[in-house]
């Protein structure tokens, strides 16, 4: 099969720029409106890996896609950290007077509010996707309309960026996890983090003592996460990610963990990729 990457977005998109910076080279792109269909495209084999943004340094985690992983049972494979710069894109020969309506993302706009509100002639109109939206301004030949999006949209669809850099936050970073629908085997000497989840019963302490346990073997928790179990109100299963220098030391957890808690899975085992 072709090695083809699915994407949330098309190109252009933040999910797209991860591919060309974590591959290092322009592969095959199967486009996805949604997580769900990024899912199927893995589960259907339409595509041999995947993309997904997994959490935001500002709004937090992106607890549906954990549930997808786990739901599925996908691989993570590696992972990889982008900065989020919003640009404001149109078409070559304009200025931001000439601007008279931005159509983006509602979450694009909202990051990007310190700076639309200086210019109070332009009306915001919420779209589906950035990216889509960049590229229909450039398909279309549409003027008086912008778009926010990233230095590879405004490339792509030979946009100008009227203005760098909007975003309120000037340092936003998203975690995206690269996903497989089989195990990949990864040399063990390159593996030093892991994506793993687990229940525990309702006993005091129970959390505490596994986090002791990591502690002990010498691991470091870089992601704790807690999502309810829908078929057992007030209880929670957990999703943590871990580091470590000696992948010893994390077998040792592991095997420790796996007695302690209840449903003990591992979802990714990889090589940390630090911001």
């Amino acid at each position: 099969m072709e090695n083809k990457i699915a994407i949330q977005g098309i190109k252009g998109s933040f999910h797209h720029q991860v591919v060309l910076e974590y591959y290092k080279q322009d592969l095959a792109i199967d486009e996805c409106l949604s997580f769900e269909d990024l899912v199927g495209s893995l589960l259907k084999e339409k595509s041999t890996q995947a993309v997904m943004a997994i959490e935001n340094s500002i709004a937090g985690s992106i607890i549906p896609n954990y549930a997808l992983i786990d739901k599925y049972d996908l691989q993570v494979i590696g992972e990889y950290h982008i900065p989020i710069q919003q640009n404001l894109l149109a078409l070559y020969g304009q200025d931001l007077e000439d601007i008279r309506e931005v159509h983006s993302h509602p979450m694009a706009l909202l990051q990007c509010m310190d700076f639309l509100q200086k210019y109070p002639h332009i009306k915001l109109v919420e779209d589906k996707d950035t990216a889509e939206t960049a590229q229909r301004i450039s398909n279309q030949k549409i003027t008086g309309i912008a778009a926010i999006g990233s230095e590879v949209a405004a490339e792509m669809y030979q946009l100008e960026i009227l203005a760098p850099s909007i975003q309120t936050i000037k340092n936003n970073m998203t975690r995206f996890v690269i996903l497989s629908k089989q195990k990949v085997e990864i040399p063990q000497a390159d593996i030093s983090k892991a994506s793993l989840k687990f229940e525990l019963d309702h006993k005091r302490g129970s959390l505490a003592a596994i986090l002791n346990v990591m502690s002990d073997c010498k691991l470091n928790l870089t992601k704790i996460q807690s999502m309810p179990i829908i078929e057992t109100p007030f209880k929670y299963s957990f999703f943590v990610d871990v580091t470590f220098e000696v992948y010893k030391d994390y077998e040792k957890a592991k095997s420790i963990i796996k007695i302690m808690a209840e449903k003990f899975k591992i979802l990714g085992e990889y090589k940390n990729n630090p911001i």
